[in-house]
């Protein structure tokens, strides 16, 4: 083991986040407020894989500011997006932002939940609110409904065992039947979209809720849930725009994000009719 850190490497680390975390507050404070030709569109959680996705998805019609609380290649502004006034300055001008930010792992422990993904959440809502921004498009998660996985035919479709049943005739798991989490990752993701259609009822944010699939690097299914499950890029960047192009009446939604797979367990009617989402790859062309 290494000798423990002294009396100065502790006051002079405390004193280099102390220096950190300034230049953060004065970098959001010159940040140019967000507008122009083209609309403004903040990405939260922007360094992930959906970020990543996403800012390269977007570029072409609006003007994207990226925020992760890592630095990065394209990264606008490395901040805690837990911290409403330090947000709300880098929403100044923005139609709409795009909230990622969570630790996106499905064992994710509670008390994580609580304190980051969950926070997030709470704070993007509240500095949307205060800086005027139109619209939330808040990523929940289709684990919100995960334990209808250990039903079948789910649990075969998902398991790959598909004797026996029609894709035709599957019933698809919709936004209206009652949430069943799979953990406390997904009961932070109920929580959220309870404090999205909050924020949408008692203060007129428009806060859409996105319940995403499989979105992985590989862009193609890694195994039999996969084939069920995956939302591809460009299907993915074509969700997003569709709601961030969708009515200003459109005060709150909630809508699974999947490709048009074979075997999907979701159901998609509710983003067709409502947002006019016509997913375009299916799975099935990866075996």
């Amino acid at each position: 083991m290494g000798a423990r850190p002294g009396p100065g490497f502790v006051r002079s680390s405390l004193a280099g986040a102390r220096r950190l975390a300034g230049g953060l507050r004065q970098r959001a404070r010159r940040l140019e407020p967000l507008g122009g030709e083209r609309p403004g569109v903040v990405v939260t959680g922007a360094g992930g894989t959906l970020g990543r996705v996403l800012r390269a998805g977007l570029r072409d019609a609006y003007l994207v500011r990226a925020i992760d609380r890592l630095p990065g290649e394209g990264i606008d502004l490395v901040a805690d997006v837990r911290r409403v006034e330090l947000l709300e300055r880098a929403l100044a001008g923005a139609a709409a932002v795009v909230e990622l930010a969570a630790t996106p792992r499905v064992d994710t422990p509670w008390a994580e939940v609580r304190d980051n993904n969950l926070a997030a959440t709470l704070a993007t809502l509240e500095a949307a609110r205060r800086a005027g921004v139109d619209r939330v498009v808040l990523a929940s998660s289709n684990h919100v409904t995960g334990l209808y996985e250990e039903d079948e035919p789910y649990a075969s479709v998902v398991a790959g065992r598909y004797e026996g049943l029609d894709p035709e005739t599957l019933p698809r798991i919709r936004v209206d039947w009652p949430v069943r989490p799979d953990g406390f990752y997904a009961v932070g993701k109920c929580a959220a979209e309870a404090a999205g259609r909050f924020y949408a009822e008692a203060h007129g944010l428009s806060v859409l809720c996105l319940r995403i699939g499989t979105v992985n690097a590989e862009d193609r299914p890694r195994d039999a849930r996969e084939y069920a499950t995956l939302l591809t890029h460009r299907d993915l960047v074509q969700l997003v725009r569709r709601c961030l192009e969708a009515p200003a009446g459109l005060r709150f939604g909630v809508y699974y994000g999947v490709s048009r797979n074979t075997w999907r367990i979701w159901d998609v009617e509710e983003a067709r009719t409502a947002l006019g989402y016509e997913p375009l790859d299916d799975a099935e062309r990866f075996r």
